[in-house]
């Protein structure tokens, strides 16, 4: 069981003391502006009976820059019509009230609302489990783990603070009943990372891996290092990380052979579409430019697991 307690870090504090300096953004970047937006970049096939997404992660800041990405998003959503967001954690940062959902959340994201935008959410280490799961616009209905189908695509959507064994069972049994042909899991803390700042949650790879491996799980998107990241397949299932959609650690990926792309100068957030036996992908910065995009086929369904010998 991997359990974690929310610790605050008084930053600014330990800043001064130690006397380190904190990250800056580009002078093209200035932190409470942005360029003029970038055209749009739209390279997905946008097929006919398609499954169509956006991903966020570490988002819920209320600062401009997170008002930023949210613009973005609308101006993709007009272009591509994706119908739902999954959230990889860090919804809500700081306080949990009323005007903390409006000012984090409703207010960024109003135009996705009123299009009728759906947004489903796992719970990060910044989050306040008691208060999102019951929060009516993050579809949680109650609950810290969750499943739903949308197309040929199950999603997952876990809690990686606590995952405890009736979430591993609970995640197991669904994963072998599901008939999907894809199955996609997301959570907060990531299995891969090359986040100078986190890094990879080796105990949680330990008990996911081998469950996603058996189950033919395809993709898994995670956030918490506050960076965009997509590897190179591992076990065969395609991992991403985008942790950069409010917060961002500017120039915190260390070099890697594991990693096929990264983006850590500015925020981002992803546009994936599933059409057939295809995935395909864009992230998008903050200014609007496509940052990293491609296509990935459905990996072969993996052999059944062999019954133990007999003695």
């Amino acid at each position: 069981m991997i359990t974690r307690t929310p610790i605050a870090v008084v930053l600014l504090v330990v800043v001064a003391v130690a006397g380190w300096e904190l990250p800056r953004l580009p002078p093209s970047l200035p932190g409470g502006g942005m360029q003029a937006p970038a055209p749009l970049d739209v390279r997905l096939p946008l097929q006919n009976n398609s499954v169509r997404f956006a991903v966020i992660g570490d988002s819920g800041t209320g600062d401009q820059q997170q008002l930023d990405v949210a613009r973005q998003m609308e101006r993709y959503r007009e272009a591509t019509h994706f119908d739902f967001v999954i959230m990889l954690g860090d919804n809500i940062y700081g306080g949990h009230r009323a005007d903390d959902f409006q000012r984090k959340f409703e207010e960024p994201y109003a135009p996705l609302l009123a299009a009728g935008v759906k947004f489903y959410a796992a719970l990060g280490n910044h989050d306040d489990s008691t208060v999102e799961r019951l929060y009516k616009p993050f579809n949680m209905d109650g609950r810290r783990y969750y499943d739903y189908k949308r197309g040929n695509v199950t999603f997952f959507a876990l809690d990686s603070d606590y995952m405890d064994p009736p979430q591993l069972s609970w995640l197991t049994a669904e994963l072998t009943n599901t008939g999907t042909p894809w199955k996609i899991a997301y959570f907060h803390h990531p299995l891969y990372s090359d986040g100078k700042f986190h890094g990879p949650d080796l105990d949680l790879r330990k008990l996911l891996v081998p469950i996603f491996e058996q189950a033919g799980v395809n993709a898994v998107f995670s956030g918490h290092d506050h960076v965009y990241e997509r590897f190179h397949p591992q076990d065969g299932i395609y991992y991403f990380l985008e942790g950069g959609s409010g917060q961002l650690r500017f120039g915190n990926l260390r070099g890697s052979p594991q990693r096929a792309s990264g983006f850590d100068t500015d925020r981002s957030f992803m546009l994936v579409e599933i059409a057939g036996d295809e995935l395909y992908f864009e992230t998008i910065a903050r200014t609007g430019a496509v940052v990293d995009s491609g296509s990935m086929p459905r990996q072969k369904p993996p052999a059944p697991a062999k019954p133990l010998a007999s003695r």
